[in-house]
């Protein structure tokens, strides 16, 4: 019984092993064969893909697409945007403890560095003069819309965090610098 079993499995391993190598004038069967995984089409490094467009850059968003969850802001990068946000923008957060915490940590991560933990502009790179002139939040008019407006674009020296923040958090860092601009006020 048991030269029988061993005879079968040799016969067994001996019959798979030849179906792999068919007729060499016949290639073996492949699956998937309309796409390239079993010959990838190589590209140089820097060299134009005929897969875009551009060559190298990927294809932009469709125009007038935004991304899940979003709201497109409208007001324009310009003096008059910027007048315009001070004056009609408002925050559709409410005002809690919550976003106070958040805003504090984001305010922390992105704003502190330069206007300061108080918002009295003497941050650490106006202590280390690498940067000057930066403003303290108790001396500029300034409302929720043109803080908003202010992080989406930036102004003067500081640039836009539009990239870094989302929507709810750019608001949540309005409120925080709301509270510091009342706390430098009293």
């Amino acid at each position: 019984m048991k030269q029988t079993l061993n005879i079968i499995t040799i016969v067994v391993l001996v019959i798979s092993l030849s179906s792999c190598y068919g007729d060499k004038r016949k290639p073996n069967a492949r699956y998937m064969a309309s796409t390239d995984m079993y010959a990838p089409v190589g590209y140089e490094t820097y060299a134009k893909n005929p897969n875009f467009k551009n060559g190298l850059e990927a294809q932009a968003p469709v125009e007038g697409t935004i991304f899940r969850g979003e709201v497109p802001y409208e007001i324009p990068n310009t003096e008059d945007g910027y007048v315009l946000a001070k004056e009609t923008l408002k925050s559709p957060l409410e005002i809690n403890e919550k976003n106070l915490s958040k805003g504090k940590e984001l305010y922390t991560i992105y704003c502190a560095v330069c206007h300061g933990n108080k918002g009295d502009g003497q941050g650490i790179l106006v202590k280390r003069e690498k940067f000057l002139g930066i403003p303290n939040y108790k001396d500029r008019e300034i409302t929720e819309g043109s803080i908003y407006h202010v992080i989406m674009y930036g102004r003067n020296m500081m640039g836009s965090h539009a990239s870094q923040l989302k929507n709810n958090e750019r608001w949540q860092i309005v409120q925080y610098v709301e509270e510091l601009r009342a706390n430098l006020l009293q």
